[in-house]
């Protein structure tokens, strides 16, 4: 895996700033994804307001991110909510850490701010149709990076699309992120299903070798039970966008969108900005500050600002998918940079 780190946070985009008061580690995903444009965006507002300096680390896999941020190696991760979930009961991914040691670490995770910015679609190239997203029988299908968040999120939808298990009816196809387009790209599956932000850098990428078609989730499998219960999962959330803003975003794109009725429905993956619980409460405050402050900049830096669901208001701990399967809780400094600025915070979240 190809990893780069971003030193300095774009510097130069702020010369005048004031000297940083910390600087902190911190990893993210690959450049176009939308926990990638938060945290960029993020190191940008903390240099410009003098408050950190964020030093990135592109291409990581979440699952050891939130791994390392619960045992101090890592200063902050965005961290899909099921992670801390499977890490608190020593499960899935963290098996090997055992659920004793996994609770002890879960314990240490609080979060800054919450997003929900990517939901999970399905995609195939024209040139080589699903005539059926119900019929997903003996297809080779791309369902995500070797492990983690969105390899669940991905079985889960194909598994609510045709009733099919991974390797029981399909070929689920996995690669680290990095390699996912050149994967798709080379041939290496019939189709996809990948949690995206709106637009997405990535499905444009695909698209360049040939059009593509996305589809959202038929109403009637969203409203089924399977459905209910997956998008009540731990780590995920709700998704609804009107199907002509999904359009527009990709105007200009060989991009087909089909959905059956005037939004485009799936399942979110819900995400918390997380750092430890020992980290010092007076900068996590300057840090949650210097966030809501920056709503503007997160919202008009690139397309898919308006579409990230970003927390900048009241929270209430249900809609940020935090209080229901899933309990974690924010760290007081960003609870009490959330009530400065006038919001309620539910008492769900409060350590």
């Amino acid at each position: 895996m190809i990893r780069q780190t971003i030193l300095g946070a774009v510097l130069a985009a702020a010369p005048l700033a004031a000297a940083a008061q910390a600087t902190l580690t911190a990893e993210t995903t690959t450049p176009g994804s939308t926990p990638h444009y938060i945290d960029t965006t993020l190191a940008a507002v903390l240099d410009s307001a003098g408050v950190a300096n964020l030093q990135i680390t592109e291409g990581a896999t979440l699952t050891n991110s939130v791994q390392a941020v619960a045992e101090g190696r890592l200063d902050m991760a965005p961290a899909p909510l099921i992670l801390p979930f499977l890490l608190s009961r020593g499960i899935g991914p963290y098996s090997g850490v055992g659920p004793e040691k996994g609770a002890e670490l879960a314990s240490n995770i609080r979060v800054l701010f919450f997003n929900a910015g990517s939901a999970q679609i399905f995609g195939y190239y024209n040139s080589n149709p699903v005539e059926d997203v119900r019929d997903l029988s003996g297809k080779r299908i791309w369902n995500g990076p070797p492990r983690g968040a969105a390899l669940t999120s991905g079985r889960a939808m194909i598994q609510l699309l045709s009733g099919l298990k991974d390797g029981e009816g399909y070929e689920g196809i996995q690669n680290p992120w990095p390699d996912t387009v050149s994967s798709i790209t080379g041939g290496g599956a019939d189709a996809w299903t990948i949690p995206e932000g709106l637009p997405s850098g990535r499905q444009i990428a695909i698209a360049a070798a040939g059009g593509i078609t996305i589809h959202d989730v038929p109403s009637d499998l969203l409203a089924s039970e399977l459905g209910q219960q997956i998008m009540a999962a731990p780590g995920h959330a709700p998704y609804s966008v009107p199907v002509d803003e999904v359009r527009k975003a990709y105007e200009g794109n060989d991009i087909t969108i089909v959905t059956d009725d005037d939004s485009f429905d799936s399942f979110a993956t819900a995400f918390g900005q997380i750092v430890s619980a020992s980290m010092d409460e007076t900068l996590v405050y300057d840090i949650t500050t210097a966030y809501l402050k920056g709503q503007e900049r997160f919202l008009t830096s690139s397309p898919r600002g308006p579409f990230l669901m970003m927390s900048f208001g009241d929270l209430d701990g249900k809609s940020q998918g935090a209080c229901g399967a899933v309990q974690i809780k924010m760290h007081p400094g960003a609870i009490r940079a959330f009530e400065d600025a006038g919001h309620t915070v539910a008492d769900c979240l409060r350590p």
